[in-house]
């Protein structure tokens, strides 16, 4: 029986009493934490070096304060304005300026990309695992207490609660304390009322928790992560990518601006069908494998880690729309288009056929059909017949007297408890947040939070979801690709954690075990460190995620490499035709050097105009038509934020490159416009007396 804790002094009072000196305490990732309790426990034990504080959990998120004073003063109106009163966590503060307390440690699965490069105790505490394991090796380290942060909502009179974002691994986690004997834990849900309230697995009693935090002081903004800007380059690739995309299967992608990339290029496809036909053959690109341009007959499954915005884009387009349901008779007739998600007389039929209903119908055929939306619901069974409304049916569906009978008072209309997204977890800007808490119920009721052991595996699910995941594309970024195939997504060769393995292994190794799907690796095929540009396309790394045996599909912006069971050679060759053509020839000549390529082989001419200012050509004309804009799913950056922004922007890479700086500099002499005093104000460049405030004024006025 779950108890209710109306102030979050009184819940760290109860867990400061009820757990013995060290806490361990884990929690979910991302938009999942509690943090005004994880704040008030974490000053609580920090004040007392008697009791010990050891934290679980994976991407702790903070609000973005920016790397320089300029930064800095343009982000804090912009962050103020939306990320409202969100609350950052405390132990995060301290980690990241070196001062977390002797009795405290944190540990993370996963950490927000790139921020912890050079933090030697982030890195040194960081645990190398598959999110699939995640709850597994949380339990290992002895987690006595684990918290989340939830939805609720009341109805005549009960209290019911939703996981809401992270039913990712609190099922398991619960699942797994509970089998351990004489173990005592605590489990705490804290009421956030900011979260949306998800329907189906998410939804939970409040017995789920052990105890349930009702404190409306816990209620607080959602972290926003805000939409980026979408570049030529994640154009080119998105674009790319969903052209191997096919209509009646399965997709995952991921965050940010290259899946913001992909769901606009599959929104485009299917609702500007010719243009989007045009723009892809402005590209060109270089594959052996067949393009699907076509427009959705049948729809696309999400079955993602991540619920990202552009998954709610695509289904609020109708792409998202093929459901799929948790019984395997019934999703393989769909799968073979023996019956649709339209009810008729044969739906029956094939599930006779089947096997998984009898005739005479029993008991459980009628709950089976119910549930399903197959039979209305108030069917009942009788002493051998069906009955509804008073009237009474037989049962036999193989007499076509009865089937027509049952058919003409008793079928439903349409499959029902069928889900067209699967999600482990979500996080997204304010407005993604917004849309799910005003989706209409019946369309939500298709969008179903679920377990990471679900999402991102095969085995330990049966056949079901192999039936589901049909024609999958499990899309993903990653950050270099070696010339042998192998894939560098989470980390540095150094040793330094960027991010972290995730969910990527997973749906790789799934490409591989399902027989129509296929893994796609995105990456752009240069980077900028300290202003020189490098191929991210390369001989060896001394790190890698992916490994060489499991390549599949690689893109970047210059085109398709289809590496499945291909010769290293015929490997080399195809990436080296997607690659940067400023990088082409040194690859070749180390590849060479290797035995890995014929002495005679030369880059053919066709694909010798990989470069990022003909690229740039080929889709402006669409980007001025509004069909590839900046911000396909909008920005919380107002007009004269973002050309400020733009300007900002000029002003830091021209820092980083000499030339370039000098040549801002000598054009803003004879600039003699100026920005509106607003704006100079805001960056502290109103009021320039030194030499290097009139100079960056200056340099800022100088680029807008």
């Amino acid at each position: 029986m779950s108890h209710l804790i109306e102030t979050i002094d009184g819940a760290v009072d109860l867990i400061l009493d009820s757990l013995p000196e060290t806490i361990v305490m884990g929690m979910p990732l991302g938009i999942g934490k509690p943090n005004v309790l994880v704040n008030a426990l974490y000053r609580r034990i920090k004040d007392n070096p008697n009791r010990r504080l050891h934290i679980f959990t994976a991407l702790s998120l903070e609000r973005p304060v920016g790397g320089s004073e300029l930064e800095r003063r343009f982000l804090a109106p912009f962050v103020n304005r939306v990320f409202g009163d969100y609350p950052d966590l405390d132990y995060v503060k301290d980690l990241r300026a070196g001062k977390l307390p002797p009795n405290i440690e944190v540990t993370e699965f996963f950490l927000k990309t790139g921020d912890y490069l050079s933090n030697a105790v982030a890195q040194q505490s960081y645990i190398s695992t598959n999110y699939t394991f995640a709850a597994r090796d949380m339990i290992d380290h002895g987690i006595n207490l684990l918290v989340q942060a939830v939805a609720a909502r009341e109805k005549d009179g009960v209290l019911t609660l939703s996981l809401s974002s992270n039913t990712d691994t609190s099922f398991e986690m619960i699942e797994r304390l509970h089998a351990i004997p004489e173990h005592k834990f605590i489990s705490i849900g804290v009421i956030n009322s900011e979260l949306p309230f998800m329907p189906n697995k998410a939804e939970v009693s409040v017995d789920f928790f052990s105890h349930v935090v009702t404190d409306p002081a816990a209620s607080h903004h959602l972290f926003g992560a805000p939409n980026m800007t979408v570049t030529p380059q994640d154009y080119a690739i998105g674009l790319l990518a969903s052209a191997l995309v096919p209509d009646d299967g399965t997709l995952q992608i991921g965050i940010g601006s290259l899946g913001d990339a992909i769901a606009q290029a599959l929104i485009l496809r299917e609702q500007n069908n010719q243009d989007y036909r045009s723009i892809l053959d402005e590209l060109t690109p270089c594959t052996t494998i067949a393009r699907e341009l076509d427009r959705f007959e049948h729809g696309l499954y999400g079955c993602s880690e991540m619920f990202v915005n552009g998954f709610l884009r695509l289904i609020e387009a109708g792409v998202i729309r093929r459901e799929v349901f948790h019984d395997l008779t019934l999703q393989n007739l769909l799968n073979e288009k023996r019956i649709s998600v339209i009810v008729t007389p044969d739906t029956l039929t094939a599930l006779h056929e089947k096997g998984r209903i009898h005739s005479p119908l029993r008991a459980g055929d009628v709950e089976f059909l119910k549930h399903f939306g197959i039979l209305r619901q108030g069917v009942t069974w009788l002493d051998g017949e069906l009955e509804f409304e008073g009237k009474r049916y037989v049962a036999d569906i193989t007499q076509p007297a009865a089937l027509q009978a049952i058919a003409a008072g008793l079928l439903g209309k349409r499959l029902a408890h069928g889900m067209f997204m699967h999600g482990g977890f979500f996080l997204g800007p304010e407005d993604f947040y917004q849309r799910l808490r005003t989706m209409p119920a019946e369309k939500l009721a298709h969008i179903e939070m679920h377990r990471i052991d679900f999402i991102n595996q095969l085995y330990g699910h049966g056949d079901i979801a192999r039936a589901q995941r049909r024609k999958a594309r499990f899309i993903n970024t990653t950050m270099m690709v070696t010339l042998l195939g192998a894939a560098v997504s989470d980390g540095l060769d150094s040793g330094a954690v960027v991010s972290g393995v995730g969910g990527q292994y997973n749906f790789v190794a799934m490409a591989h075990a399902l027989p129509d799907a296929r893994s796609v690796l995105l990456l752009r095929a240069t980077r900028e460190s300290k202003g020189e540009v490098q191929s991210n396309i390369v001989w060896n790394y001394g790190h890698t995620t992916i490994p060489r045996h499991l390549r599949d599909i690689v893109i970047t912006e210059y085109g398709i490499a289809d590496l499945r069971g291909q010769t290293d050679a015929e490997v080399i060759r195809r990436l080296i035709a997607v690659a940067d053509s400023r990088f082409q020839d040194e690859l070749v000549e180390v590849a060479k050097k290797n035995r890995k390529l014929p002495a005679s082989y030369e880059v053919p001419a066709q694909f010798r105009q990989n470069l990022p200012e003909l690229l740039e050509s080929k889709l402006r004309p669409w980007n001025a038509s509004g069909l590839i804009p900046n911000y396909p799913f909008g920005t919380d950056l107002t007009g004269d934020e973002m050309t400020m922004v733009a300007a900002l922007q000029k002003l830091k890479y021209a820092k980083d490159h000499p030339l370039e700086l000098a040549q801002l500099a000598f054009r803003s002499l004879f600039k003699e416009n100026d920005a509106p005093q607003e704006w100079l104000e805001r960056l502290g460049l109103a009021d320039a007396q030194d030499l290097k405030t009139m100079i960056t004024r200056r340099l800022f006025v100088g680029n807008l």
